[in-house]
This record gives structure tokens, sequence and C-alpha cells, in this order.
């Protein structure tokens, strides 16, 4: 008998890099955009993002990894031991009825 899978959340997520403040700037299409004063180099605007991340969700580090767009500024982010629904709760956004 297999115990029951942990919940895990796929988020797409546009990154908008050096920017002044940090937060969610909008939900748009499925899309989460969200602020960081970090630039897009060297990685560290996908270190920052997850760090975003997983602060605002009150989580470690460590669940939350990214699936794609390493270079790009539209991602896919995986957070593990949350559903979809709770990580865009915490994040403040609304989704709009489909």
């Amino acid at each position: 008998m297999t115990a029951p899978a942990a919940p895990s959340a796929t988020l797409s997520v546009r990154v908008v890099p050096r920017s002044s403040r940090e937060g969610v700037a909008g939900y748009d299409g499925g899309v989460v955009r969200i602020r960081l004063n970090a630039p897009p180099v060297e990685g560290r605007a996908n270190e920052a993002l997850l760090r975003f991340l997983a602060g605002a969700l009150g989580i470690s580090r460590a669940r939350v990894s990214l699936v794609s767009g390493g270079t790009g500024r539209n991602k896919i982010v995986r957070i593990a031991g949350v559903t979809r629904e709770e990580a865009l709760g915490a994040l403040g956004v609304r989704q709009s009825p489909e």
C-alpha cells in the first residue's frame, strides 16, 4: 500500500527584474507577474524568485524549484506541499472564473 502523494503546485510566472520594489504585480491569463530587485544575470533573478516565493508562502526554499525558463522572463515553478489554490491565495492573487 502506498502513501497518498503530497500536493504540489505548478505556477506560470513572468518575472520583471530590476524593479524598485519586490512583490506580486498582477495575475493575467493564468500567469503571475512578480517584480524582483535582482538583475537577470548569472541566475540571480531566478534565485531571488525562488526565495521570494518561499518567503511569501511561508515554506522552505528547498520546496520551491524552477521547472523551466531559466534564461527567460517566463518561467514555470513547482512548489511542493501546497495546492495551486493555496499558493495563489498566499500570493494574494485572485483567479478569475473561466
